[in-house]
């Protein structure tokens, strides 16, 4: 078993994202142009190619779920909100309010935004894709403006 990290990037139309895998073939990490990257090999291995290729034809509007696998790690309330947030469907969105009561919690809509929060892995566990029930799009690990970007993204290619 392995223990190195690989990160590799790529140029998008919508800026640069990095790619990382576990050591192992599993995509842990995905971050986005105005996220810091973790120390890693600078290496495109064959997961994070296969990701990135989903990934460019995700932003394209050609892709609207992922096939690659995943690796990440959380407490068992963050890996339950993931779960859920993955059930999501493209071009669809769910309220925090209602991802906690679908994963038994309800009333802890502020720590399903927490959850959010914590995703390593955005757009592949599409955490773009939960809004506040008050109305608006809310909080995003890439900013307010991207996450606008990938709601149009799916609401256009719906």
């Amino acid at each position: 078993m392995t223990t190195d990290r690989y990160t590799f990037t790529y140029v998008t139309l919508f800026g640069k994202f990095s790619i990382s895998e576990d050591g192992e073939g599993n995509i842990c990490g995905l971050y986005l142009p105005c996220n810091n990257l973790p120390c890693a090999i600078d290496r495109e291995t064959e997961a994070i190619a296969e990701a990135a290729s989903q990934l460019k034809e995700y932003l394209s509007g050609s892709r609207r779920a992922f096939d690659v696998p995943l690796s990440y790690e959380g407490s068992d309330f963050q890996t339950a909100v993931w779960k859920r947030i993955l059930e999501i469907p493209y071009g669809k969105t769910a309220t925090y309010s209602e991802i906690a009561e679908d994963i038994g919690s309800p009333g802890a809509s502020r720590a399903v935004g927490t959850a959010c929060g914590k995703n390593a892995i955005p757009i592949f566990i599409p955490c773009h894709r939960v809004v506040p029930s008050s109305g608006g799009i809310g909080s995003y690990a890439g900013g307010k403006i991207m996450k606008n970007k990938l709601l149009k993204l799916e609401a256009e290619f719906l």
